[in-house]
């Protein structure tokens, strides 16, 4: 018997339910594990190449046996990862930061996205884009793509515009992590000020922490702090834009209207909630927020898989500006706050 006979075998050997997901679900985990191991040994993101993999195999997900497994995890193993986001908030981030920072945050998340909605309609392009774009941009990155996206009515664009998102957020991200350090010490921010300066402008968690420790360990904590504080809005963020887009587009896929509150956004709710309580080990956080690292990375490989290069460069030139254009918006408006506090 040959080699493909016997795993054939094997397979069918398998409930119908494990046959039916689980080649897209080996093969998305291979290629998320050969993006980590590109950007342990190369020094790039591990989104970005989770992604450039994903497109890369594009193929596989048109047909064949790995269909439902990559629609498997570019729906529910991406909303679990979000979901497991919550295990890093807690009430005590919110009161070690000071009410005027946090004020500080939550207007610049708000003053992004309204500024990303007026900017698409001056632009020409959709709403969606800019809630999508606009929302990671403000929020925390690819993760905050992946969850507005999630709650979004669906149109032939939708996975397009998602994909175009977690690029351009991903290689901004590495970008201010290289040159915001420069503008801090152009500009004399001290290294509070420049912790608040990256943690509430830098797209990604990642590249957050990157930057803050290159420059001093006070103001990678400050940085990290401040950007978990962002992540902490993902949730009410998500819940708006549900709530405002539930009745566009008339119906979901399965024919009913999406829920009131998506089941991730109340599990991240609750996660937060006990781990405010400290009710959460920290072995159990430690493995949480790994398994929360893996189903995103897992995540976006298949949104990768689903979504054609050409198809993400026929996105247009227009919406690259907007995207820019956000990115330099919340850094203005963090640098005008930081000053107006008088943390510079």
């Amino acid at each position: 018997m040959s080699t493909a006979s016997a795993i054939q075998g094997h397979f069918q050997g398998l409930p119908s339910v494990v046959q039916t997901y689980w080649p897209g679900l080996a093969v998305t985990g291979a290629v998320a594990i050969a993006a980590q191991f590109l950007s342990d040994h190369y020094g790039a993101p591990a989104m970005l190449m989770a992604l450039l993999l994903g497109i890369a195999f594009h193929f596989l997900s048109e047909e064949g046996r790995c269909v439902a497994g990559i629609d498997f995890c570019a729906k529910k193993v991406l909303r679990i990862g979000v979901a497991l986001l919550g295990m890093r908030i807690s009430v005590d981030l919110l009161i070690g930061l000071g009410a005027s920072t946090i004020l500080l945050l939550v207007a610049a998340i708000a003053a992004t996205i309204l500024f990303g909605l007026a900017a698409a309609k001056l632009l020409g392009r959709g709403w969606r884009l800019a809630l999508i774009t606009s929302g990671s941009v403000a929020i925390c990155g690819a993760s905050a793509a992946m969850a507005i996206a999630a709650v979004l009515p669906k149109n032939e664009f939708s996975e397009r515009n998602l994909i175009f998102t977690v690029l351009s957020v991903t290689v901004l991200s590495t970008l201010a992590m290289i040159f915001y350090p420069m503008i801090a010490q152009a500009i004399g921010l001290d290294a509070r000020a420049t912790g608040i300066f990256f943690g509430g402008t830098i797209h990604d968690v990642a590249q957050v922490v990157g930057a803050g420790f290159s420059v001093s360990p006070e103001a990678g904590e400050t940085a990290t702090l401040v950007k978990l504080i962002r992540v902490t809005m993902l949730a009410p963020v998500v819940l708006i834009v549900s709530l405002a887009t539930r009745n566009v587009g008339s119906v979901g896929e399965s024919g009913k209207r999406p829920p009131l509150l998506p089941g991730f956004v109340i599990a991240f709710l609750i996660l937060a909630a006990i781990n405010s309580f400290g009710l959460i080990p920290e072995a159990v956080s430690k493995v949480g927020m790994e398994t929360s690292r893996w189903a995103l990375l897992a995540g976006i490989v298949a949104v990768g898989m689903k979504t054609s290069l050409r198809r993400v460069l026929d996105v247009g030139g227009d919406a690259v500006a907007l995207i820019v254009a956000e990115t330099i918006f919340i850094g203005l408006f963090i640098l005008a706050g930081i000053y107006y506090l008088g943390h510079a």
